[in-house]
């Protein structure tokens, strides 16, 4: 499977293709899987994108329930079931990624990303991985190493030919949590410097202390957005756990418009770079 494809992307695809199928035809959720002799929830399930392997059995009957007799139509809904299925490579690092944002991630042709605590996980060098692994607790020296390798896996998506556009606005306060370790500080700045100026699909922006109040004093977000209009754009909120996920196009538009904010408040990009060069701690 290519890397800049997700089955999770294709199994939210297939939700959404089924709930249209379903509408269009006329049927409720609880008419459609009686006329079907179903569980109950198994439609919900499917439908809400959390049966992880569709059966092709299956989607043929909803596909003849609904009258869906166009074989181009028919082919294209089987074909998503079967891209749900596939693996990605964040599946061999599950004992350290607990959620699906590596997965919505993956597939993203823009990812718009504010961190007020930290440096984006995008942009981390592996001490710094580490490091940040270690403050969060309980974690073995080999579950820091899973963690280090699966960030440096997640980076590959700005090396390749077609990277997305990767906009971050790093809070002035994850840069002074680097300080006390002038090392570990000297050796992460530098990577997002040399990423700054040699990356073009990458934009760094540091929000100063200067700016005060801003529009994203609710803390981290990261905004992905897709090359298909099938699929719709996502706000993901980070929690200790697993993160929290908002779709409707009005939470969406609100995010967006509050990192729109952030970004003209923001230094420019080259007031970013002087200002990273300024923040190097002598070695």
């Amino acid at each position: 499977m290519s890397k800049r494809r997700s089955p999770t992307i294709r199994r939210r695809r297939l939700a959404a293709e089924l709930r249209r199928m379903r509408e269009a035809a006329g049927y409720t959720v609880e008419e459609a899987r009686k006329a079907l002799d179903w569980s109950s929830g198994r439609l919900n399930h499917m439908e809400g994108g959390r049966l992880s392997r569709p059966d092709a059995s299956a989607l043929r009957d909803l596909m003849n329930l609904y009258n869906v007799t166009s074989p181009e139509r028919r082919d294209a809904i089987l074909a998503l079931g079967r891209q749900s299925k596939e693996r990605g490579w964040w599946d061999t690092y599950s004992d350290v990624l607990t959620d699906s944002y590596v997965a919505f991630e993956a597939e993203a042709s823009a990812i718009s990303n504010y961190q007020p605590i930290a440096i984006p996980g995008l942009l981390q060098i592996p001490e710094y991985a580490a490091a940040i692994a270690r403050a969060g607790l309980a974690r073995t020296d080999a579950e820091i190493e899973r963690v280090v390798e699966s960030r440096r896996k997640r980076q590959e998506i700005l090396e390749g030919d077609d990277p997305p556009e990767f906009r971050v606005v790093i809070d002035e306060n994850a840069i002074m949590r680097l300080l006390p370790n002038p090392e570990l500080a000297h050796a992460q700045l530098t990577h997002l410097i040399k990423v700054a100026d040699g990356l073009n699909s990458v934009t760094i922006q540091v929000l100063p202390f200067s700016v005060g109040l801003h529009a994203s004093t609710h803390g981290c977000m990261v905004i992905l957005d897709y090359p298909d209009p099938l699929d719709p754009s996502i706000v993901y909120l980070e929690t200790r756990s697993e993160g929290l996920y908002l779709e409707e196009p009005a939470q969406v538009a609100g995010y967006r418009q509050a990192f729109e904010h952030l970004s003209m408040d923001a230094l420019s990009k080259s007031g970013s770079i002087e200002f990273l060069k300024r923040a190097l701690p002598d070695r």
